[in-house]
């Protein structure tokens, strides 16, 4: 048996090209090199051709890319030969969907809120507007709806094999409502001109039996479907009649009468109305906090714990939950369950989970660390020679031509994130906020412009991935940082009524429906402060590694995942300590110099940090790469002097 924890691990990017099979053949080599555990990248069924295996659409089966059962079968056998362990980099937060691959999916934008998977899905279904039903906005064309609906690139098309109609856009398959067949099925019959033929007699007298407005519901659809699919001749029929939906008002008029809206893909940026994984539209976040949910997502790995061929788990994105401390406990207590033999030891479990300098790791229960961010940090730092970073400092603003501080330009970043790309996910949270508010006398006037201002400055302000606040009290590490943000946001805020901020704390601490409140929705300010957490670590996200890392270029190695480029520095006796907390806190989190998700190799980094202990060299030859280069620039201006200076 490997040991209970890892003490060397070895991460392998699976693929189509390099699949179990080939996995396996590395084994006798990572045995030599003494490699406890093999860790590996999500393997669980992936979306076709996926490089990376995050867009999972089936957590219940292997990928079959990467070789399957069988392939998976020789790639256990061959690590329980040597003794090594198997760490799944394992994917709670989100699916992949879209396209025609994820049934789940599928079923839901079929049934909508009806469907038995709707609530496996974090969707707001009355968050489009100008529509009396419910809907899901789905914004997966290239061109306007207009254009793509005028140009025939949406077609229906009927799957005789199942008896189901469904509308398709390129590689995207949208289910049609059962509800509307017999009144398609009418129009297709009438379009074939064979209301007198047997097919189109039969297809019509069963259709009649369908004819309320709610039939077939969701009991009857199987059978329903199955009837059309056995009247002989209907296959040949329907696809005579199909031209009738070739006509752009007629597919409009049916895809208006669906469980969702086609929209261009730009119209995300304001109306998405479900939770993503950052701002991927075909990534969509699941509630695992659902215990139904919960169970189907953790089916397999529950039967590969027992079966012993599952030995830990690399939790990706865990920030993106709804509640990580729930789901950390109720994961050891599957793990425990699901051993076949007592074993007392927490199952080996590690989160990605991004710390802000100073931050200390959250109470996940079981969990054993994290992936190593702050590690890879401060090994960066405390191989830094501080002394040279003022040249570097004056060098970068000189020739970038940049002036602002990183703080200032991390700020300007939340703002265009929360206004730009997530400005979708920020108006649900605002619109909530606000129905609070209106829900009692006190807050009633808090506008929703108001609200918004007033909560785009506690975002701006909040300096970490999230807090961790259930349907409890929060620790008095989250309601001092949240005091904190709440005053730097009201210090600076113009407006009337401050006291707004007092309703944005209550609200976010829970104060607003503790016990002795009275006015307020308990279960909607409980929604509201969880859906604030999920939302934090995106924007952070986005507008830290993404935006402002790309606008500040002082030292680049120190522009990674987890890391601060505009802090100093770590003295060898700082590097110690945090060590020491680290063998405390967390002694059995992952000590990574390099993740997938690093912006650059290890060997690069160094390189970079070398730098420093050549500022004046740089601070000379950086003007004259810029001179040389000249005749290359473009006449607009591309790249600034900011990016040339990025790219030396």
């Amino acid at each position: 048996m490997p040991p209970p924890i890892p003490t060397a691990t070895y991460r392998l990017q699976l693929s189509a090209q390099f699949g179990f099979v080939q996995a396996a053949d590395l084994v006798p080599y990572l045995k030599s090199l003494g490699i406890s555990h093999l860790y590996a990248s999500p393997f669980l069924k992936a979306r076709t051709g996926s490089t990376h295996g995050y867009d999972i659409t089936d957590h219940s089966k292997l990928n079959p890319e990467f070789g399957g059962d069988d392939g998976f079968r020789v790639m256990s056998d061959a690590l329980a030969a040597e003794d090594i362990g198997l760490i799944l980099d394992f994917v709670p937060n989100h699916m992949g969907v879209g396209h025609s691959d994820n049934a789940w999916w599928l079923d839901v934008l079929e049934w909508g809120p009806k469907s038995p998977q709707a609530d496996s899905f974090d969707i707001d279904w009355s968050g489009l507007p100008n529509r009396r039903d419910a809907g899901l906005l789905l914004p997966i064309l290239g061109k306007p709806y207009s254009e793509v609906l005028e140009q025939g690139e949406i077609e229906l098309k009927y799957d005789p094999a199942a008896g189901s109609f469904s509308a398709w856009y390129f590689d995207h398959r949208l289910p049609i409502r059962p509800q509307r067949y017999s009144e398609m099925i009418k129009i297709i019959v009438a379009a074939a001109g064979a209301e007198s033929e047997p097919a189109g007699r039969a297809l019509l007298d069963l259709t009649a039996q369908y004819s309320a407005p709610s039939d077939p519901d969701f009991a009857q659809a199987p059978a329903f479907k199955s009837s059309i699919a056995a009247i002989q001749g209907s296959a040949e029929l329907i696809a005579r009649g199909l031209h009738a939906y070739k006509v752009s008002t007629t597919l409009h008029w049916l895809l208006e009468r669906q469980w969702y809206r086609l929209a261009h893909w730009r119209v995300a940026v304001s109306d998405i109305n479900y939770r993503r994984f950052f701002d991927v539209s075909d990534l969509a976040g699941i509630r695992v906090e659902n215990w139904k949910t919960f169970r189907a997502v953790h089916h397999l790995v529950a039967a590969l714990i027992a079966d012993g061929r599952l030995h830990g788990l690399r939790l990706d994105h865990i920030d993106g939950l709804a509640d990580p401390i729930q789901y950390s406990r109720r994961l050891q207590r599957l793990a425990r369950r699901s051993r076949r033999t007592p074993n007392r030891t927490p199952f080996y479990v590690v989160a990605e989970k991004i710390l802000a300098e100073g931050e200390r790791m959250p109470p996940l229960p079981g969990i054993a660390g994290l992936t190593g961010y702050e590690a890879l940090n401060d090994i960066s730092r405390v191989l830094l020679y501080s002394a040279g970073l003022p040249s570097l400092e004056r060098t970068w603003h000189e020739t970038g031509g940049v002036t602002e501080r990183f703080d200032d330009i991390l700020r300007d970043a939340k703002l265009h994130v929360i206004e730009g790309i997530m400005a979708s996910e920020f108006m649900v949270l605002v619109r909530l906020l606000a129905r609070i508010a209106a829900g009692h006398f006190p807050t009633r006037d808090f506008t929703l412009d108001r609200l918004r201002a007033a909560l785009a400055l506690y975002v701006v302000h909040f300096p970490v991935y999230r807090t961790y606040i259930t349907g409890g009290d929060p620790s008095p590490h989250d309601r001092a940082l949240i005091n904190e943000v709440i005053e730097k946001a009201r210090a600076e805020w113009t407006g009337p009524d401050a006291v707004i901020f007092d309703f944005v704390r209550d609200a976010l601490t829970l104060d607003l429906v503790a016990p002795g409140r009275i006015g307020y929705a308990k279960p909607r300010v409980e929604l509201f402060a969880l859906k604030m957490q999920q939302f934090n670590g995106p924007v952070m996200a986005k507008s830290l590694e993404d935006t402002s890392f790309y606008r500040y270029h002082r030292l680049l190695a120190l522009n990674e995942v987890g890391g601060d480029p505009a802090l100093p520095g770590l003295p060898v006796e700082d590097f110690h300590r945090r060590m020491a907390v680290r063998a405390k806190e967390m002694p059995h989190g992952l000590n990574g110099t390099a993740t997938h998700d690093t912006k650059r190799g290890e060997d690069a980094r160094m390189r970079i940090l070398a730098l420093a202990e050549l500022a004046d060299d740089w601070a000379a030859a950086v003007p004259h790469w810029i001179g040389l280069n000249a005749p290359l620039r473009q006449v607009d201006h591309i790249p600034t002097h900011a990016h040339e200076t990025m790219l030396y």
